[in-house]
Formats: structure tokens, sequence, C-alpha cells
């Protein structure tokens, strides 16, 4: 099992340390916040490779932190002499009689525990070389990579091969399934896993007997005589059609995987997206099996993505699973407390959620819980009306929606405020609730949330009690009848006929506030929840 990672310079990361969880651990995070570089980081620490090649082989300037090979690039210009910036990923695993051979301090912490190390460091060996290069600083405008090598280490300092590895990985990238010409790399590492020596054998031996059947094939003798018929202008040897059983294009690479009787390059993304997953929630291996799943949501349907997700939920059992979404519904189904967002300051975890909260969300997986852990600052609202008019109090205020500021406005329909708290005051998000006082005085509404209200950055918005129990009547007081009218092609006679109108039509009364014209007077506690 995997214990810990530290990542230095390498790609987004330039220092970053995270711990895993046992079992499910589920990455998310904005954009570039380093979400496949972390599966890619434990991966290269696990295998050494990347995109299926070595590293050594892969090498590019571009792997760097940008920040570090800045400073690098920086001192050389100004007439220093830096030391080149390396790259260094140490991955701890758990201590057990397996990993033992691999316990040491060659770590960043020196701490004396199992573990592996892939570090791409300056190589001596180039000394003269490099120092020829570096004469003229002007010409250095990248990491020069050429004179680096790749180490690939346990914690004792020693180095280490695939098979010293005592933990099996396992990378799916949704967004980039292969499956259509032959078995590819991954599938071949099941077949290898799952298959004894006689079943190779039988299938090799049934592959052999095809290719006869081809060869006696009238059809291809007739075509075969042709060839031979007219092979003077081309070889003096004989031409012929047949199929190659040679080491470098046997059996493993040359059946073609199917689902539901059909080729896989005939199964949509979403079929094969799904098999490549199952597949490696099935795989076997003497080993802790590490699953590292990039967006399993990708080319899914709804209910596509119901399937895959409850199987992942169901086979994870035994398991340690890394996985990155964009999917409110992935992060609800598989456990908010399971979550690991990326791209603050600290890296936070959601961790002891309320049972019944996320119970709540596993159950009603609709809700777009992702918005609150993404967002930087949230705007709870009760209702699709309720959002339109907050949006246009930010614009009046602010010239631009509140999503261009980062600043989401959830529709959290109704009495669910606080299961949506439960997820914000963990991750400190700044968060403005706007609700409906129902016939109460605003302090007896705010004392439901005091639990929450104990944190600064949660705000509770509500108007006062004579101007309305809803947002209808609230608009009526603060806009003023006539202007309303004007605004909906109405004519109602009363405040209370108006806010009756408005509670029957709802949505598009919001919509016509939204698009008016000018501004209109909006209710103060809407103008207080924006300037939160």
């Amino acid at each position: 099992m995997l214990k810990k990672i530290h990542i230095k310079n390498y790609r987004v990361f330039e220092d970053f340390t995270l711990d895993f969880s046992e079992g499910l651990n589920i990455i998310v995070g904005n954009n570039g916040a380093g979400k496949t570089t972390l599966l890619e980081a434990v991966h290269l620490a696990l295998t050494s490779r990347i995109r299926g090649r070595l590293l050594s082989n892969e090498l590019s300037p571009h792997l760097f932190n940008r920040a570090a090979a800045e400073a690098y690039l920086s001192s050389l210009a100004a007439g220093e002499r830096p030391a080149p910036p390396e790259i260094v990923i140490d991955l701890f695993l758990e201590s057990t009689v397996e990993t033992a051979v691999l316990k040491g301090t060659n770590n960043y912490a020196h701490e004396n525990e199992p573990g592996l190390r892939v570090r791409v460091s300056f190589w001596d060996e180039f000394a003269d070389e490099y120092e020829a290069f570096v004469a003229n600083p002007e010409d250095v405008r990248l990491v020069p990579t050429e004179y680096y090598r790749v180490d690939w280490l346990n914690f004792a300092g020693n180095p280490v091969t695939s098979r010293g590895v005592p933990a099996s990985a396992s990378m799916i990238d949704a967004g980039s399934i292969r499956l259509q010409s032959g078995a590819d790399h991954y599938l071949q590492q099941i077949i290898t896993d799952q298959l004894d020596s006689k079943e190779r054998v039988e299938i090799a031996r049934a592959y052999r007997s095809l290719r006869e059947q081809f060869s006696d094939n009238p059809a291809i003798g007739a075509i075969n005589e042709k060839l031979a018929e007219g092979q003077g202008e081309l070889t003096d040897g004989k031409l012929s059609l047949a199929i190659d059983v040679s080491p470098r294009s046997a059996w493993e690479t040359s059946l073609v995987p199917h689902l539901n009787d059909l080729p896989c390059q005939f199964v949509g993304s979403g079929g094969q997206n799904m098999l490549k997953v199952l597949l490696a929630l099935n795989r076997t291996a003497d080993a802790a099996q590490i699953v590292l799943i990039e967006e399993p949501e990708n080319h899914q349907s709804p209910a596509s993505l119901n399937v895959l997700v409850r199987k992942i939920a169901e086979r994870c059992e035994g398991k340690q699973l890394l996985v990155t979404t964009h999917s409110s519904y992935v992060l609800n189904k598989l456990g908010l407390d399971r979550l690991v967002l990326l791209g603050t300051a600290e890296d936070l975890r959601l961790g002891a959620l309320p049972p019944d909260t996320l119970d709540y969300f596993k159950k009603l997986s609709g809700y777009d819980t992702l918005r609150v852990v993404l967002a930087d600052r949230i705007i709870l609202v009760e209702g699709p009306s309720d959002e339109l008019i907050v949006q246009r109090a930010y614009i009046d205020a602010y010239g631009k929606l509140p999503l261009e500021a980062g600043v989401d406005v959830i529709n959290v329909r109704g009495l669910s405020a606080k299961r949506f708290l439960d997820i914000a005051k963990p991750l400190g998000k700044r968060v403005a609730v706007v609700t409906d006082n129902d016939g109460k005085e605003p302090a007896e509404v705010e004392a439901r949330f005091a639990a929450y209200t104990l944190d600064s950055k949660i705000t509770i918005h509500v108007g006062e009690k004579e101007d309305g129990s809803t947002l209808e009547p609230q608009l009526v007081t603060s806009c003023g009848r006539r202007r309303l009218n004007e605004l909906f092609g109405t004519d109602n006679q009363t405040d209370d006929e108006l806010a009756a109108y408005m509670a029957a039509n709802k949505t598009s009364c919001a919509l016509k506030v939204f698009e008016a014209s000018d501004k209109l007077p909006l209710p103060q506690y809407l103008i207080d929840a924006i300037a939160m």
C-alpha cells in the first residue's frame, strides 16, 4: 500500500507532499492543479515509465517545474554557476515483509521507511561538456537534459528493477483508450497475470493451426501461385502470403479484444473505457494492487456512468485506488469523505463528514458538490429564481457575472444548505447563504445555522420579516409595484396580488428581472450576500 509521496521539481509540483489513505483516494482540483501529474508521478515511482516508455528515453526539459527551471536559467544569465535542478519523486510504501528490502533513509525526510525513488539529476561524467555549454549562458534557454541521468532506487540507495517492486500499478487514462489493433501493453499484462503456461501453450498452438488453415485455403493457394509466376521481376526467392507467427508478432499482439462479440474498435469509447477500468479492477497480483484511474467519467452517458461507478465501488475492497475526477456524480457516489483537494496552499481533505450528510449525497448524487469544492467563494440559494436575482445583483454591483470572479452561485434546492456547509466548512470556503425568512424574524432563521456561523467565513442573509416571507414579496417591497408591473407587462392592483403572480411564475419573472435594461433596487440582504 502507498503511504506518502514527495515530489520535487516535477511539472507543476515544486515541493509537494501528500499522504494517501487506505483504499480509495479521490483527487480533485481545478485544471492545472496537478491531478494528472500526481498519478503520473506515482506510476513513475513504481515503474520508472512515463506514457509506457522508460523515463530515461522520454527525458525532456519540459518535465522540470517551471519555477525551478527559470530560477536556474536566471542564475546562469546573472553570471553565476548554479547546480542544475533535479527532479526527485519519493514514494513511501507500507512496511511489510515484502517491502523490507526497500527500507532505508534515502528519501527527502531521511526516514527509515520502505520506498522507491526516481531521481533525474546531472551526470558528472559530462562535467566538461556541460561547462563548455554553459560558458555562453545566453545560449542556455532550457534545462540541458542531455547531460542528465535517471536513477531508479529504493530507499536503501540500491538500484531496482520492475521485478524488485512488490507492488503492481495499473495506470488507466480514460481519455486515451486504445484496444483497437491487437492486445495493447495493458491487456498483455492482464494475459500474463491470469493465464498459466499450459493455457498460453494451448493458445499458441491454436494460433499456429489458424496459420496453417490460412495457407491451405484454396483462394490463398491461387493467389500464391500468381505471386510465384511473377516473382522473377521482384526476387529470386519464393514469394507468398502467410500469417506471421514469429515472436515479434505472435498471438499476444495479434489477438483483438472483443466486447459483446464486437471488436473493440467498433465499440463506442464509453464501452472501451468501461472495459479497461473493469479489467484493471479485476486484475490480480501477488502484492498489493494499486490502480490509478484518470477521470472514469470520460465518454460515459449518465446511465453507463452509474453502472461504472457502482462496479468501481463494489470492487475496490482490498485495493488501493487513486481516482481523479471532474464529476460530482463520481465524487458523491464513491464517497465525499475520500476527497483530496489539490491546488490550495495546503492540500485539503474532507475527512469525517457527518454520516447523514455523506449518505445524503450518495443517495442524491445529482447535487453538484464539486462546485462547492472548487469555487473560491460560494453563494448558496434556495432555487433557480433566487439564483437569477443574486446573479443580477452581482452584475449591477461589479459589472460581471459572479463566476467570472470565482464566485459560484449554487442552487441547493431548498433545505439542503446545511449539507453543503458540511462540505464547505472543513475546506475553509467563504460561503454566503441566502434564505427566505418564512415569516420568522431573521435572528430566528440565523439561529438554525449557529453551528456553522461560528466560522467567520460563513454568513447567513435573510430579508426582514415585514418585507415579506419569500423572495417575491421582498422584490415587491424593494422595487415597487409600478416598476415590476411595467417589467412583467401586468396590471396587478395590490402588492399581495403582484407577489402571488410572481410566486406562480417564479422563473419567468426572475428572468425578466435578470434581463432588465436598467438597475432595480434589489433587496438589501441580497446586496449584503454579494459583498461578502
